[in-house]
């Protein structure tokens, strides 16, 4: 039987695209499709896959309301392995939001390049949430740059 795992995008420089022409209040970029999609297509992995798209916006500039938002969809998702793709900026404040969510792996990660550009840390961050998500015991956590840890050992 296949591991079932929980996506939800948050945005973040993981699923930015730049397309042109684009100024959005300062902006060159646009929060576009998850990025995790692209992503699974290439690895294939052997899992079950649960898309959910909460918010597209850079992490900077989300705030409690958002956050609160996010917390409400985790603890509303049936499935106890979550991982979020979210902006590196504040994670870790998303993070300290939502460990207080009992029996459930929830992870976020995030890359510091985009995944549509070759030389990105996006696949490989998402690998190791992938990874982790499935042997963790219940609890939030990061995985970001080599690092799989609880959230607030980050």
């Amino acid at each position: 039987m296949n591991t079932k795992i929980s996506f939800i995008q948050c945005g973040g420089t993981i699923d930015k695209g730049y397309p042109q022409g684009l100024t959005d209040h300062g902006y060159a970029f646009k929060i576009e499709e998850p990025a995790t999609i692209s992503i699974l297509e290439r690895a294939k992995p052997q899992i079950e896959i649960d898309m959910h798209e909460v918010l597209r916006k850079d992490s900077l500039d989300m705030d409690q309301a958002d956050r609160d938002t996010i917390k409400a969809y985790v603890e509303n998702i049936e499935n106890d392995k979550i991982i979020l793709t979210h902006g590196t900026d504040t994670m870790s404040l998303t993070a300290e939001d939502i460990s207080s969510i009992k029996d459930k792996t929830i992870v976020l990660t995030g890359s510091m390049l985009p995944e549509r550009f070759r030389n990105t840390d996006a696949d490989f961050n998402l690998g190791m949430a992938i990874g982790g998500v499935q042997v963790l015991p219940h609890g939030t956590y990061i995985a970001l740059q080599g690092k799989l840890v609880k959230w607030d050992e980050f």
